[in-house]
């Protein structure tokens, strides 16, 4: 008998694996929870304002993040900070393969990694990383006072960094490459009547420049074959996310772009493997589904090990 076997090992602590650590603490389930970074709370920690949870409107969500994890730790759910780089199914059991060449047993395994930052992959993306190209409006916006900058993105996140830097800065730029904008509906009446704010419908960033630092970046109309540069200190990408799911390559059955497919009970295809939060197949990715998803896998461990 493996004497160090764990009932639950949870890989990533988001809201969805915080809400499933605090779920299986409550179930007394024998569990350790693995994360890769240095703080837990995921792509909230990066979020100026939330206004869609309940009851904390208005929450920034770094601090939302904290709350969450001082539940999980008021509770005494252990953690260890590592790296998964595999998972083995050994039939009875999973083996957890770390980084650093440790493992971990587990009768389930909760994944929880998320999503990641989706990039433009155009010239100077990648050299000006951290010198002028940013992912997180709310992380490096304040080094940006009263300058020209850009966003780079249709969607929610897109706007609310827009709008978030129309605070700071002089002007945005919101560069899409589509005619409309895909935000909710009061996010774009916001973003227009934003004096500040100044949307660029069919363009698409094909090179951003500088010397050390950023100073600009070139835009081309998708419909007129138009060219135009925009002089910037900034530009801030907001163009969508994609799965942390490299690790479970053929282990779980994923949709074309590399989510988890997984039901609504966030079962895979694999038995006591199960997916929660932004990883997984889903139609609204939210705080408030990642959270509930934790929750739920829970109670289908304790159903699937009756």
């Amino acid at each position: 008998m493996n004497k160090n076997l764990k009932d639950l090992v949870i890989i990533g602590s988001g809201p969805a694996g915080l809400s499933a650590a605090i779920y299986a603490q409550r179930a007394m389930l024998d569990q350790i929870v693995i994360e890769k970074e240095m703080f837990s709370g995921g792509q909230i920690i990066n979020t100026d304002r939330i206004d869609n949870y309940l009851g904390l409107y208005g929450e920034n969500g770094y601090d939302l993040a904290v709350k969450f994890r001082e539940h999980a730790d008021a509770l005494e759910v252990p953690f260890v900070e590592g790296k998964v780089e595999s998972i083995e199914d050994k039939g009875e059991y999973k083996e957890i393969h770390l980084e650093d060449g440790a493992t971990v047993d587990a009768k389930a395994v909760i994944i929880a990694t998320g999503a990641k930052h989706r990039l433009l992959n155009v010239k100077g993306e990648k050299e000006f990383t951290g010198a002028g190209v940013s992912y997180c409006a709310t992380c490096d916006g304040a080094f940006f006072k009263n300058k020209t900058v850009a966003v780079v993105g249709g969607g929610d996140v897109a706007l609310e960094d827009a709008l978030y830097l129309s605070n700071i800065c002089e002007k945005v730029y919101l560069v899409h490459r589509r005619d409309e904008l895909r935000g909710a509906k009061i996010l774009q009446s916001r973003i227009f009547e934003t004096k500040n704010i100044e949307f660029k419908p069919s363009y698409e960033v094909s090179e951003i420049y500088g010397e050390d630092i950023v100073t600009g970046a070139k835009l081309l109309n998708k419909k007129t074959g138009e060219e135009e540069e925009l002089s910037l200190s900034a530009v801030f990408i907001a163009v969508g996310m994609e799965p942390q799911s490299e690790f479970i390559k053929g282990l779980v059955d994923t949709d074309k772009t590399g989510y988890i497919i997984a039901t609504e009970d966030c079962r895979t295809s694999m038995d006591k493997v199960y997916a929660v939060g932004d990883i997984r197949t889903k139609s609204l990715r939210q705080v408030v589904t990642a959270v509930a998803d934790g929750a739920v896998a829970i109670t289908s461990i304790e159903q699937d090990t009756k």
